[in-house]
């Protein structure tokens, strides 16, 4: 199992899982043009994919979404509640929307596939759950940590969760009261304290390769997510990367 992380940030966000015949992006928040070079970089193509899970809503989330769809033809996947948000949206996508069951597995190109429940101030949000050669979930844009995160996300052996914010930098930065607020709310952004605790949780549930991602540009850096996760990760047997706002970062679970 492959697992390529295009972007990560509040600039655009797109992941790539491959496992077997499966080529699954999760969300479209970055131009059609740079999927399609990125794929290509892996040796794919839009073809080659099987389907789109989108998480939320939001436009670093959704952005090439209609363009993907207008000239690939990719089915997207999400669960119900979130599906109708997106046609309303995106009348466009209506034709090639699949609608899932939050907690409930379903297959693609023998993978298995469970959306669960994440708190952030969208109309709905989702992580997700794969199962196949290995486990992966994934996780970000959710202001705290719920049972049903956890639920989905423990016990994957790689997981990519969010670091979004240092708190002194959100506090003491440019973003007016009302936006501070809102990424502090339990609806918001994880902070690097909150991902700390939650990497200890996952840690001891199993997981050996932890993925900081939706960092902020203004209000955190690499350095700072990776020294407070990592501090509290040191001499445990995990693993611990930062996935890149614009670059790919490309982590292997047991064998391609």
């Amino acid at each position: 199992m492959r697992i390529v992380t295009f972007a990560s940030g509040s600039t655009g966000n797109c992941s790539l899982l491959s496992d077997g015949r499966a080529n699954i992006l999760i969300d479209a928040g970055i131009s059609m043009r740079r999927i399609v070079s990125c794929l290509g970089e892996l040796g794919l193509t839009p073809h080659d994919v099987c389907g789109v899970l989108i998480t939320h809503e939001h436009s670093d989330h959704i952005s090439g979404l209609p363009m993907l769809v207008k000239h690939y033809g990719v089915r997207v996947y999400a669960p119900s509640e979130l599906a109708e948000v997106l046609v309303s949206m995106k009348p466009q996508l209506a034709d090639y929307i699949c609608c899932t069951e939050l907690n409930k597995a379903f297959n693609m190109d023998g993978v298995d596939v469970a959306a669960f429940r994440t708190p952030h101030d969208s109309k709905f949000s989702v992580g997700y759950r794969f199962s196949g050669a290995g486990v992966f979930a994934f996780a970000t844009d959710t202001g705290s940590v719920t049972d049903d995160m956890l639920s989905g996300l423990c016990g994957a052996e790689t997981v990519v969760i969010e670091a979004n914010h240092d708190i002194d930098m959100l506090k003491y930065g440019p973003y007016p009261y009302f936006l501070k607020k809102r990424i502090l709310s339990s609806y918001g952004h994880l902070s690097n304290e909150d991902c700390k605790n939650l990497a200890l949780t996952l840690a001891k549930s199993g997981t050996r390769h932890i993925i900081l991602g939706h960092l902020s540009r203004e209000n955190n850096t690499p350095d700072k997510a990776y020294a407070a996760v990592g501090g509290a990760l040191c001499g445990m047997n995990v693993e611990l990367s930062v996935a890149p706002a614009d670059s790919m970062l490309e982590v292997y679970i047991g064998e391609v």
